[in-house]
């Protein structure tokens, strides 16, 4: 692949990043320059398997999308692979980090969760699909800035990604509510007496203000877990680190008391989110 084709390439993912994840776009700028383009192509890859049910009508369909990008991680994929600008630029952050592959199928076999409208079991079940996905991203980014070389601090990083995950999850509450989508844990929904069709139909109340309230409980109990680990966190890789700055103003916003789970957005002004980035978490 040429030289100009490549940057394209690294372009694209970098161009993709900064319109549809603000939070990691603004995060990536507290790393070295030279290792940004590769974070951003790992990025790109993660949101290109998220948004593969928004892009199809069928779940087998999506099935087949994945498989794509399965067999694109392990050579096998039929046609020209590089005209696929983050495909391209995935593959040779892989081969200049030695990043395992097995922890990307693993990611995409993660998100075929999200092309049906099962319900998550149980908050260990939740903890697992948010470390497949979001753990297994951080880590990843964490080899990158470590120049390929193994990060250790998995404990962390795996408390990290389910703590900032999970908080995503509660901001796209309305959104997956809309297309039948539910994340919260059905453990957690019949410990307060909500159903299913509870959520769809968008029907709240005192059992779903509770049911939510003990999921921010889960997001800060692995924020803590993160906390008391910080020690184990290589100096290199901290800059991936500072999206945890964004999680507790995130569960903040989430109760106010005009918080409804349904229709209010939860977000953060665009200086406040490079304020907290800048000052890190603690």
């Amino acid at each position: 692949m040429t030289d100009d084709a490549l940057n394209f390439a690294y372009a694209h993912c970098e161009e993709l990043i900064r319109d549809v994840d603000e939070d990691r776009f603004l995060a990536a700028q507290f790393s070295p320059a030279d290792k940004r383009p590769h974070l951003f192509a790992l990025y790109a890859f993660s949101h290109e398997i998220a948004r593969v049910r928004d892009s199809v009508r069928e779940a087998m369909i999506g099935e087949i999308r994945l498989q794509w990008w399965r067999d694109t991680l392990q050579g096998e994929a039929r046609g020209d692979v590089r005209a696929n600008p983050i495909a391209a630029a995935l593959d040779e952050t892989i081969v200049k980090f030695r990043l395992p592959r097995q922890a990307l199928v693993d990611l995409i076999d993660a998100r075929v969760f999200d092309l049906y409208d099962d319900q998550m079991p149980t908050v260990n079940d939740l903890e697992g699909y948010c470390g497949e996905t979001s753990s297994s991203l951080l880590r990843l980014a964490s080899i990158i800035l470590c120049g390929g070389a193994d990060p250790g601090s998995a404990d962390a990083a795996g408390h990290a990604g389910v703590a900032y995950a999970m908080t995503g999850l509660l901001r796209a509450f309305p959104w997956h509510a809309r297309r039948g989508q539910v994340f919260v844990p059905t453990d957690i929904l019949a410990r307060h007496g909500v159903v299913r069709d509870d959520i769809i139909s968008g029907r709240g109340g005192p059992g779903l203000t509770g049911a939510l309230a003990d999921m921010r409980a889960v997001a800060r109990w692995h924020m803590e877990q993160t906390r008391s680990l910080r020690s184990t966190i290589r100096p290199e890789t901290r800059p991936v680190y500072r999206l945890l700055a964004l999680v507790e103003p995130y569960l903040r916003r989430m109760e106010r008391a005009d918080y409804d789970p349904f229709t209010t957005p939860v977000d953060i002004a665009k200086w406040r989110k490079i304020w907290f980035l800048w000052r890190g978490w603690s």
